[in-house]
């Protein structure tokens, strides 16, 4: 048996640090012999007509087998808008660019050849006439529909506010308001957006690199008017999601069009760069923030004020604001608060979830504001913090936005947090190099957050099924589909700790439809929390059957049947000599009809359970940033970084270090280096990883993580999700800090990333509006 807290080695790791990962395009598979390739010629201007398309030459080249553009996609049904009703139908995104091309990298024309060499020559003989139209790349330029993306609609914007509300802050002895720029990111996962297709028997088979396959089913059983029964979606090992990998794109949703037309399979693999441009970016809003309360650091009231970027086409993206507004107040008891959102279209890459999905930009803009507060009224930014903190007492607590947080203890994280860094001699470290002038200041940047996961919709539903073999084996079956989480770990400790049952003798299977009868996927922090709820309760429910199958085979009442899960035998009630195993129950119990119903038939013992939460779980912490600031150049150094990170009951203490040490690399890599850049032209000036600044270890300290565990009521685990606060809490403790440095400067505020460059200017523009003018 494998107790709930141990820290066990990852059971998948064996296979991927020896012989390595099957990722898509790894995927052999006879159904997939003679495949072709696709190669997508995109586009290279940001907004322009399509005076023409010109693929003769293209046609004619060396292996290719078909050339296509929009007009020849005509068995697929016309695009539709992302929310009808909401979302303004001309706004939809076609197949393949038809008309206008909108931003850079939209594919126009797919070229199928018998290599990829050979796509990437007859692409380049492709010839696309543009006629340039005005580019719209800042959103508050989008906002006065100056130049429309979609002048049918006759408007950039794709969602708009409700009226505004009453004025909050009349009364408030402060009133701060600021600026501010989330900025927009690439997801980078290592392996790029990738798939393959296959008729086969009738059906449709695609092996695809996604976060969410039965969703992948669903939406090609819509798209090409299939019962879903027809349709087999395979998710191989998955290198890395983040967000961007949850919807298929539309280059992945054209692959079955293409191959029925020419009755060959394809695959597809973008490269690197294409990805830059075209996986769908994240993050990218504007804020305006509004905090007022007393002189006293008693916050009264605020107000945040959004404009997100959607890119050139709305969809998840330019929702995701709901999940900014659900997050609204963070951690603090803040009696009045306001929230309003609108999106707009600009010639960018579309923007979608991208990990932590609307909840980080909430606390990068709460937190931000409460330091601007406290640098108004002149006190300590940490103990603003503990004056407005949400009491432990209060729980479950309703915010001013109707969000209501089951559990939680901010001051404890806060505390924490503090102790373990030693705030007392930080700041004394800090005070010691401003007396002496020293070019290299120090920092200490503290954030305390919370934030929502298993959210409502899809989040809060997935499938389990466990069964038993007749040798004692199991084999776990989830909708949760791992892509580095350490699935097949978990899911493993939680059956082998109810069950008694070694990890060894345990399998997950994940991302096969037709094996995997439904599921939702892996995203927003869900996977242990429901889909390990899921497994919780199946192998439950597998246990009680199991208990009336060995009442049987003992001659005694189920009531009297007792599981011994340090051996995994059952026994009766004070003869523990008369027993069976698990293995004797299995081949006694055969099949019955609710576990025929799953896709595994023949002998053995099974549960199938679609768990459902009435609630999502709020985990919270805090993280301590300190930086070291050269003033001379900006350069800015993390020298260390101190987090608590509290997700409710933790099953397994390794994966949820590494859960916490990747988010908090990506959070750190967002305040100090990460941006999608763009022309005012449009063009992307970050369209390869030499360009664009991902961050590595040399960037980064050892993290110096403190533990903390509040189980929530919501689920029988009492776990709550960990694989997006890392990046909720690091964004904020790092820019703090940066700005915490060159306080006493005269810096005020620098909008992220914070590079060199930012900082210097920074630092200058300071410098000169403290120098008194010199009088001649």
């Amino acid at each position: 048996m494998t107790e709930l807290g141990e820290r066990v080695a990852r059971v998948e790791d064996r296979t991927f640090l020896t012989v390595g990962g099957t990722y898509c395009a790894d995927v052999r598979d006879e159904r997939l012999d003679g495949a072709a390739y696709v190669t997508f010629v995109r586009s290279t201007m940001a907004h322009a007509r399509l005076a023409g398309v010109d693929v003769d030459d293209a046609r004619g080249a060396d292996g290719v087998l078909g050339v296509f553009t929009a007009d020849d996609l005509d068995d697929l049904p016309p695009p539709r808008s992302y929310i009808p009703g909401m979302i303004p139908d001309p706004m939809a995104r076609p197949w393949l660019a038809t008309g206008t091309v909108r931003f850079v990298g939209e594919p126009i024309v797919a070229v199928v050849t018998e290599s990829p060499l050979q796509g990437e020559d007859a692409a380049e003989l492709v010839i696309v006439d543009y006629e340039p139209l005005p580019a719209v790349v800042d959103v508050e330029q989008a906002l006065r529909d100056e130049v429309l993306l979609f002048p049918e609609a006759g408007t950039n914007t794709a969602i708009a506010p409700p009226p505004p509300g009453p004025d909050l802050f009349e009364g408030c002895e402060v009133v701060v308001r600021q600026r501010l720029v989330n900025q927009r990111l690439a997801a980078c996962p290592l392996e790029v957006r990738s798939a393959a297709v296959a008729w086969s028997g009738g059906r449709l088979v695609m092996w695809i690199s996604t976060q969410a396959a039965h969703s992948v089913k669903t939406k090609l059983a819509e798209l090409y008017g299939f019962d879903e029964a027809d349709v087999h979606v395979i998710a191989p090992d998955v290198g890395g999601g983040f967000g961007a990998k949850i919807s298929p794109t539309p280059e992945e949703l054209v692959l079955p069009s293409l191959a029925r037309r020419l009755g060959r399979p394809l695959r597809w693999t973008e490269t690197r760069s294409e990805s830059m441009v075209g996986m769908p970016h994240g993050r990218a809003q504007v804020q305006e923030i509004t905090i007022g309360g007393r002189r006293d650091g008693t916050i009264e009231a605020y107000r945040l004020s959004v404009v997100q970027d959607c890119g050139a086409y709305p969809s998840m993206g330019s929702v995701l604001t709901f999940m900014t507004r659900t997050m609204t107040t963070g951690v603090y008891d803040i009696p009045a608060a306001q929230f309003e959102a609108r999106s707009v279209v600009t010639n960018t890459t579309p923007t979608e979830a991208y990990r932590g999905a609307g909840r980080p930009e909430a606390t990068a803009a709460i937190e931000r504001a409460v330091d601007l507060f406290a640098a108004e009224i002149g006190l300590d930014p940490i103990e603003v913090r503990r004056r407005n903190l949400v009491p432990a007492e209060k729980f479950p607590y309703t915010t001013a936005v109707g969000t209501v947080y089951d559990t939680g203890d901010y001051e404890r994280a806060l505390d924490l947090v503090l102790d373990a860094a030693g705030i007392d001699q930080l700041r004394a470290e800090q005070a010691a190099r401003r007396g002496r002038d020293d070019t290299r200041l120090l920092g200490i940047g503290v954030s305390v957050y919370v934030e929502i996961t298993a959210g409502p919709g899809a989040g809060q539903e997935e499938y389990a099924k466990v069964e038993v073999h007749p040798d004692g084996r199991v084999t776990v079956f989830t909708g949760s589909s791992a892509h580095g989480q350490g699935h097949a770990t978990s899911f493993s400790m939680i059956v082998s700790h109810l069950t008694g049952i070694p990890l060894e003798r345990i399998e997950v299977v994940h991302g096969d439809t037709d094996r995997v009868a439904e599921g939702s996927g892996t995203f927003g922090s869900r996977s242990l929390q429901v889909g390990g709820s899921a497994v919780h309760e199946a192998t439950a429910r597998l246990i009680d059957r199991a208990r009336q199958v060995a009442g049987g085979l003992l001659g005694a009442p189920a009531a009297d049947i007792s599981l011994d899960t340090r051996t995994g035998r059952f026994h009766v009630g004070g003869l523990p000599e008369v027993d069976c195993s698990w293995a004797d129950v299995a081949a006694a119990a055969g099949l019955d009809a609710a576990a025929a119903a799953g896709p595994v038939t023949g002998a053995g013992l099974a549960e199938i359970v679609m768990y459902s939460t009435t609630s999502p779980t709020f985990p919270f912490g805090a993280h301590l940033a300190v930086v070291e600031v050269d003033v001379e150049t900006g350069r800015v150094e993390l020298v260390r970084m101190v987090t608590c990170d509290d997700a409710g009951r933790i099953v397994n203490p390794l994966i949820v270090e590494g859960q916490r040490h990747g988010g908090i690399a990506q959070g750190v890599a967002q305040a100090l280096l990460e941006e999608v850049r763009y022309d005012p032209d449009g063009n992307p000036t970050t369209s390869n990883l030499a360009d664009y600044g991902m961050i590595s270890s040399a960037e980064l300290p050892s993290f110096e993580l403190v533990t903390l565990e509040t189980p929530t009521p919501v689920n029988a685990l009492g776990a709550k999700g960990i694989g997006e606060s890392g990046t909720i809490g690091a964004t904020p403790a790092v820019q703090s800090a940066v700005i915490d440095a060159l306080a006493h400067l005269g810096v005020r505020h620098i909008d992220m990333p914070l590079t060199a460059e930012r900082v210097w200017r920074a630092v200058e523009e300071a410098t000169r509006a403290t120098q008194p003018m010199e009088v001649r």
